[in-house]
């Protein structure tokens, strides 16, 4: 994506200038034709590198953030006031940067005659297809403060199950990382002060086999690969987890990762498949009730699940609808979606509440989600402490496996 300023005219000769991110001049282009106004330039802006673009490149809005934004936003609505004096009034309340250059952008496109919808297609970084279309859709049917407070309803959601996941992991992972660090610490300082009490008990004792024990040539050997050859190990390390990470964003890779997440043992990947379900079902919930057409929702609802198999399942139920298919049929053929799933989508379909049966889906696996990470979590705790006792265990009984042994010999 690049930044491109263009200058138009109306239909009535009224200029017209500003900035769009896209990914061409013809998507440009495009974009500016859907809102009626003649293009007469267009060209891509190039700045120079700065440390502060690098940041934004990595930095997102929070979703608590656009939450409140969302909400704000429909309450203004709602109270009737216009909609450049809104966007003015959220500018000058947000403190998030990042979503108040967007709110600049937006007011900007509004005041050169867009919708909202067509304003927030230039600030994908922010507003994500999910937000864009229920916007959209609540433009067209006339009910935009309804689907922005959807959508706030869906980040408050979207929200709450991420900070419950990360609190719950918060403490595994610090103890985690406080062992790994110790650990590294007595390999890389407390082994080599025993290597060396070895070597000089070894050269006292002539005519003694001072051969080392096995335990204690692995902890040695890790000792100096530690020490005398972390400049080969960090960046060994360093290219080890970019090359994933840039496997991981391939389509491929992606997929092997998501499907390898979901059969990871102790609860994880039980975790994992819950916290899609839970996404998938809220969002396509949430973008049937906005009035979204329904094969747009289903397309919405797979790329925001936040996993590769769930997203292939939803191109599935797409293809089936596309043919004049039900939704829960396709669900049924897939391993990915317990049954209880398929049969509360089929009674939805049939009674014609299907967003609400939707909702009852996704309640139902946030509540399941908070149950398995409580299990997880108590499950972890006394797992890693007995895996790193194991190998603090391991550590001691192989430097004083030597003593032991030169202890004997010398008797």
């Amino acid at each position: 994506m690049a930044n491109f300023a263009f200058s138009a005219v109306d239909v009535s000769g009224i200029p017209a200038k500003g900035e769009l991110e896209a990914a061409s001049k013809a998507q440009v282009t495009e974009q500016l034709r859907r809102r009626g106004l003649i293009v007469l330039d267009v060209s891509e802006k190039r700045e120079a590198l700065k440390l502060e673009s690098l940041t934004q490149r990595f930095k997102s809005v929070k979703l608590r953030e656009l939450s409140v934004f969302s909400r704000q936003f429909a309450t203004l609505i709602a109270s009737g006031m216009p909609m450049l004096r809104t966007l003015y009034t959220l500018e000058d309340q947000t403190e998030d940067e990042m979503l108040k250059k967007a709110i600049v952008s937006l007011r900007n496109d509004v005041e050169s005659g867009s919708s909202v919808g067509q304003a927030m297609e230039s600030q994908p970084g922010v507003f994500d297809p999910l937000y864009r279309s229920m916007v959209r859709a609540g433009e067209g049917a006339g009910r935009l403060e309804d689907s922005l407070e959807r959508v706030a309803f869906q980040l408050e959601k979207l929200d709450s199950l991420k900070r419950q996941v990360k609190s719950a992991m918060a403490y595994p992972a610090v103890v985690f990382t406080v062992a790994m660090l110790v650990m590294i610490a007595v390999v890389a300082f407390i082994v080599p002060v025993f290597v060396g009490i070895f070597e000089e008990i070894s050269s006292e004792q002539e005519g003694v086999d001072a051969s080392l024990p096995l335990p204690t040539q692995i902890t040695v050997t890790v000792s100096e690969a530690v020490t005398g050859r972390w400049y080969v190990l960090i960046p060994v390390f360093a290219v080890g987890l970019y090359g994933f990470l840039r496997w991981k964003r391939t389509e491929r890779g992606r997929a092997a990762w998501d499907r390898f997440k979901l059969k990871l043992p102790a609860h994880i990947g039980d975790i994992v498949q819950k916290v899609a379900l839970a996404r998938w079902s809220r969002t396509l919930s949430g973008t049937i009730s906005s009035g979204v057409p329904i094969l747009q929702a289903i397309e919405i609802s797979g790329q925001t699940a936040g996993n590769a198999v769930v997203e292939q399942a939803m191109s599935d139920v797409y293809d089936n609808v596309k043919r004049g298919g039900s939704i829960h049929a396709p669900l049924a053929a897939n391993p990915v979606f317990p049954a209880m799933v398929s049969h509360m989508v089929s009674v939805g379909e049939e009674s014609g509440q299907l967003e609400g049966m939707l909702g009852k889906v996704a309640d139902f696996y946030d509540a399941e989600v908070d149950a398995k990470v409580k299990a997880l979590t108590s499950l972890l705790e006394p797992v890693m402490i007995v895996i790193i006792g194991l190998i603090v265990g391991f550590i001691v009984i192989s430097m004083y496996l030597p003593i032991f042994s030169l202890y004997e010999n010398i008797r």
